[in-house]
């Protein structure tokens, strides 16, 4: 199978994760994904393939005669899709000799605008996948796992020598729980890539480092007809809170290596008003100074409405993982050597955010991060083309044989 055929397989199951949830996985509709996925691997002829009780799938290609030596390579990409937006009744417009102009998304009166997405330009003459407007894609990690499977059958199928290929495919990555529950020593690589990026040749080994933030204040309500000196709107307080924060270090005013304040929900009335934030930063001493900064603004209205008015908790979620990838510079070298290969330009960028092999380069696995030929993830602009992907496999069979 091509790989853009398996995305197609793969995105008609809904497989959204819940922030929400307390369970694992968050959702039981990934298992969905997670069981069509392991009788596939098992019909490709992979080895050792099963799904355990916290729905990770692992299957594995064993080394090739002689090659039994090779370093163990890992290849990981996640089976949930982001609850940013619905993942549900997915259907995809496939559009062939795309003209690298602007593209409406079916009925839903959305366009997938060449001025928002530049890079459309550069695919005409491609075959383009977009959602029709009512959905996200689920190339964002379903791709990944096309890219990964589709390599496999190859390099068994051309009968490429290779050393040991561990594969697996994570829940929950997309809600910060990805990686918590991978068996890293009887998965058994020594070193891995997550397919987990954008466009193809895109190699990534920096992400931020991340913090999630939640503000409360307490307000006084009376009767505003009889409010004067009394009356404590904590609505009103937190937003004097939020704009004690400096107004550009916002998601949408900052890119690159810049970080961010980013409020992700707000709910209140006038006695209680509760702000979550998350709080981003590659600079491990300028991502401090954020978290500080926080925590003086509510300083500061404690001192103006009364101590106690507001308090902040701030919980560290992942760490930039460069400083475990540094040591084992070879696996950047790898890729850009296998993408100039497959005659893509490398393209080394920060990751505005965070993946499985982040969380897994801390714990003793050094992961950077593939693109898939993916873009526009997490919301109804997503969109992904068949060349980005046969080439992203073209990259991953380069980066086996340099093992």
């Amino acid at each position: 199978m091509k790989a853009y055929e398996r995305l197609l397989k793969y995105v008609t199951v809904w497989t959204t994760s819940d922030e929400n949830s307390t369970t694992v996985p968050t959702t039981k509709r990934q298992l969905d994904l997670g069981n069509l996925l392991v009788e596939e691997m098992k019909e490709m002829g992979l080895s050792d393939v099963s799904m355990d009780e916290y729905g990770y799938v692992y299957g594995y290609l064993p080394a090739t005669e002689g090659m039994e030596d090779v370093t163990p390579l890992g290849l990981i990409a996640h089976l949930d899709t982001a609850p940013d937006f619905n993942g549900q009744n997915v259907k995809p417009q496939i559009i062939q000799d795309y003209n690298g102009e602007d593209v409406v998304l079916g009925t839903s009166g959305r366009v997938l605008a060449v001025k928002d997405f530049p890079r459309l330009k550069g695919y005409k003459g491609r075959t383009l996948i977009t959602t029709d407007g009512t959905s996200l894609l689920g190339a964002d990690d379903k791709a990944g796992i096309a890219e990964i499977l589709t390599a496999a059958e190859d390099l068994m199928r051309e009968k490429t020598p290779h050393g040991k290929i561990c594969i697996a495919f994570t829940p929950d990555e997309e809600v910060g729980g990805g990686a918590q529950y991978l068996k890293i020593k009887e998965f058994g690589a020594t070193y891995g890539y997550t397919l987990d990026g954008s466009h193809e040749g895109e190699i990534q080994f920096e992400n931020f480092n991340a913090a999630g933030a939640e503000v409360t204040v307490h307000g006084v309500n009376v009767h505003p007809g009889s409010a004067k000196d009394i009356m404590k709107n904590a609505q009103t307080i937190a937003m004097e809170i939020h704009g004690l924060l400096p107004k550009d270090a916002c998601p949408e005013k900052t890119e690159g290596y810049e970080g961010f304040y980013h409020m992700t929900e707000f709910n209140g009335n006038v006695e209680q008003a509760v702000m979550r934030y998350i709080i981003r930063d590659f600079d491990p001493v300028t991502f401090v100074e954020k978290q500080e900064k926080l925590r003086q603004a509510v300083a500061q209205i404690n001192e103006t409405y009364g101590e106690g008015t507001a308090e902040v908790k701030i919980e560290e979620s992942y760490r930039n993982m460069r400083e475990k990838i540094e040591p084992c510079m070879q696996l950047i070298d790898y890729a850009k050597e296998a993408c100039k290969e497959a005659g893509v330009e490398p393209d080394i960028a920060p990751i505005r955010g965070g993946t499985d092999g982040a969380r897994l380069s801390f714990v003793g696995l050094p992961c950077p991060n593939l693109g898939t030929g993916g873009d526009g993830f997490h919301g109804p602009f997503e969109h992904i083309t068949v060349e980005g992907m046969d080439l992203s496999v073209e990259i991953i069979k380069n980066i086996i044989k340099k093992m």
